[in-house]
C-alpha cells in the first residue's frame, strides 16, 4: 500500500489538543502516515501550561536522522522550538536531508499575547529556519513581531504579509483569528494576495488551532496539491473541526480532529 508520509517536529501536549498530538491526529484525518520528533515535553491541559522540559539538541538530531534514514517524509511541519540551539539543529538537519514541503508554524507568542521566544531564538528562526520553509503561518501577534508594526485590520495585514514574504521569499499565511472584526486569513506570496474569508465561530474550544492548520496544509502539500488548494482545504478542515463542537476540559478545549 502506497501512502504519503509526514513528519512533525514540535513539542508534546499532555492534554492532546495541540503540539505533536494535534499534528498526528490531523495527519491521520488526512489519511497520511505521521511521524514525530519531540522537541519538548509540556505538562499542560485546557487551563494552561504548568511546566516545560526541553530535549537536548543531540537527541532531537538523532530523532530526525532516524526518520529520514528509514522512512523519508514527503513533508515536514515544525512547531514549538524554544531555544536557538534547537532551531539551529533542526534547520541544519532539514537542509542536510534536503527536506521538502516544509510548513513552519512559528510558535513565538501564546494565545494570550505572551512572547515565548528570546531575541536569540527569534534571530535563529528568522535567519535559519524561515528560508527553508515553503510557507510560514504566523498569527497576528507573531506577525507584529516579524514586521515590527501594529496589525489591527485587513489593510495592515496585507502590508505586514508583504513585508514578511519579501524578506523570507516564500508564502505567508497571516492568521486573522485575533482580529475583532473578523477571522479572515491572508495567503500572500509570489506577488499574489488571496483572502480566506470566514465568519467567527462562537465556540471557545479552539486549543491547537494553529498546530492543526499548519499540519493540514502540510498534509495537503504532501498529497500533491498546490499551495492555494492546500491552504483553502486546510482552512475549511479547521473551521469544521471547530464547528463540530467538541467540549472537553474546564478551559478552552481542543478541536474535533476526526469530525469526518
Amino acid at each position: 500500500m502506497d501512502i504519503k508520509k509526514l513528519l512533525t517536529i514540535a513539542g508534546s501536549d499532555s492534554s492532546g489538543g495541540a503540539g505533536i498530538q494535534a499534528d498526528l491526529k490531523t495527519f491521520s484525518a488526512h489519511k497520511v502516515y505521521g511521524m514525530s520528533v519531540v522537541t519538548a515535553v509540556t505538562a499542560q491541559n485546557t487551563m494552561g501550561v504548568e511546566s516545560i522540559f526541553e530535549l537536548p539538541s543531540d537527541m532531537i538530531e538523532s530523532q530526525i536522522d532516524c526518520v529520514f534514514n528509514d522512512i523519508r517524509p514527503d513533508g515536514v511541519k515544525t512547531g514549538m522550538m524554544s531555544n536557538p540551539q534547537i532551531i539551529r539543529k533542526v534547520s541544519e538537519k532539514l537542509l542536510s536531508h534536503e527536506a521538502r514541503n516544509i510548513v513552519v508554524d512559528p510558535v513565538m507568542v501564546s494565545t494570550s499575547g505572551h512572547r515565548l521566544l528570546s531575541e536569540d531564538a527569534l534571530s535563529a528562526l528568522k535567519n535559519e529556519l524561515f528560508p527553508l520553509a515553503d510557507v510560514i503561518t504566523p498569527n497576528i501577534y507573531e506577525a507584529e513581531i516579524l514586521c515590527g508594526g501594529r496589525i489591527s485590520n485587513r489593510h495592515e495585514m496585507v502590508a505586514a504579509a508583504a513585508k514578511i514574504s519579501a524578506e523570507f521569499r516564500g508564502w505567508v499565511i497571516l492568521k486573522g483569528g485575533h482580529l475583532e472584526s473578523c477571522c479572515d486569513d491572508l495567503l500572500y506570496g509570489k506577488d499574489e494576495k488571496v483572502w480566506l474569508k470566514a465568519k467567527k465561530i462562537h465556540n471557545e474550544n479552539t486549543h491547537g488551532t494553529g498546530c492543526t492548520l499548519s499540519s493540514a496544509i502540510a498534509s495537503n502539500l504532501a498529497l500533491g496539491m498546490n499551495m492555494k488548494e492546500s491552504v483553502f482545504k486546510a482552512k475549511r478542515y479547521v473551521n469544521l473541526a471547530i464547528k463540530a463542537g467538541l467540549n472537553l476540559g474546564h478551559g478552552p478545549g481542543p478541536l474535533m480532529h476526526h469530525y469526518r
